[in-house]
């Protein structure tokens, strides 16, 4: 009865997240709408690399290169194709599951710093094929001008003719975004989830109780590759470009220690910490140029005094209250 009581908090929850991140274009000015989808986007990227890192301990160097991959099909498909907004971001997510296929079907062979360093060989290879192939993806340049997608809908269908393009593509992202976190939430709290818990703490005992460690490995690599690739097609049409940095290994390592400060194998940790960074990166490039050596001392402490991240942080004092 009480786990009854757990999920339905949670639902609850969930639920009230998503109405009051749905009420903030009605309100918040310009800049908070643009903040906002661009944190959404990266929250549900950190949170698709905590898939692997969290929850089956596989740590990747190159999980940008499938967001990257998902930023370059949309962008092209839509400017080169014409293809429907629709089309051309479910291609996106198709594209990064193609190429987290290509990547984990040599990955998940190996283990540990072997695994991280093949991730990263593949992301570089990736990189290196768009920076170089100038008549496909502008090379160095990049993809711009990407057409914005036609949202008037959107705002014909809520009554609000005001609304402006940000505002309805905040929406979008929105929606796109629960769904993928509902996916991911899925996966973590079924058997599938308790099977890739059970291969990051002994992947030998795994094998031998009749998990097949390989499969499941090279799966959850595919939906988190897939999962970026989306995130990617929703980052590049609503800052309508695409660029070789979206997908180069720093990229990778940004998003990376996004997912650590907010608490690797809990489920919003990385959104936490995904939110929690840009804003402060946001308020430092402010006032200083170098954010560089505050992310530095921030990982610094962070690590040294709260390794668990800011969600566990936020666990301990819940239960420090929950215990006087």
């Amino acid at each position: 009865m009480k786990t009854l009581d757990n999920k339905r908090n949670r639902l609850l929850m969930a639920t009230a997240l998503f109405l009051g991140l749905g009420a903030v274009p009605f309100f918040a000015p310009p800049f908070y709408v643009v903040f906002l989808n661009d944190a959404l986007i990266i929250a549900c990227l950190s949170m698709s690399l905590n898939l692997l890192v969290g929850y089956t301990g596989l740590i990747s160097f190159g999980h940008a290169a499938y967001f990257g991959l998902g930023a370059y099909a949309c962008g092209l498909l839509l400017k080169s194709a014409g293809l429907p907004f629709g089309v051309s971001l479910v291609a996106a997510g198709a594209f990064g599951g193609l190429g987290a296929a290509v990547a984990g079907f040599f990955c998940v062979r190996l283990n540990r710093v072997y695994f991280s360093m093949l991730t990263l060989a593949f992301s570089l290879i990736f990189w290196a094929i768009c920076f170089r192939w100038n008549d496909l993806t502008g090379g160095d340049q990049g993809l711009s001008g990407i057409p914005y997608p036609n949202l008037t809908w959107i705002s014909q269908m809520i009554g609000r003719p005001d609304f402006s393009s940000a505002q309805s593509y905040y929406l979008v992202s929105l929606v796109v975004v629960a769904i993928c976190i509902a996916a991911m939430w899925i996966i973590v709290s079924s058997p599938v989830g308790l099977m890739l818990r059970t291969i990051r703490e002994n992947e030998q005992r795994s094998t031998f109780i009749g998990v097949e460690t390989r499969r499941v490995k090279l799966a959850i690599f595919i939906v988190a590759g897939t999962i970026a690739g989306l995130a990617g097609g929703l980052f590049a049409v609503f800052n309508r470009g695409v660029y070789p940095d979206f997908m180069y290994w720093t990229k990778s390592a940004e998003i990376l220690i996004m997912a650590l400060f907010g608490g690797i194998g809990s489920f919003w940790g990385p959104a936490i910490g995904s939110l929690t960074l840009l804003l402060l990166h946001q308020e430092t490039v402010a006032l200083t140029e170098y954010w560089s050596f505050a992310l530095g001392v921030i990982l610094l402490v962070l690590t040294l005094r709260f390794p668990s991240g800011l969600w566990g942080l936020f666990e301990r004092f819940t239960n420090t209250r929950r215990s006087k």
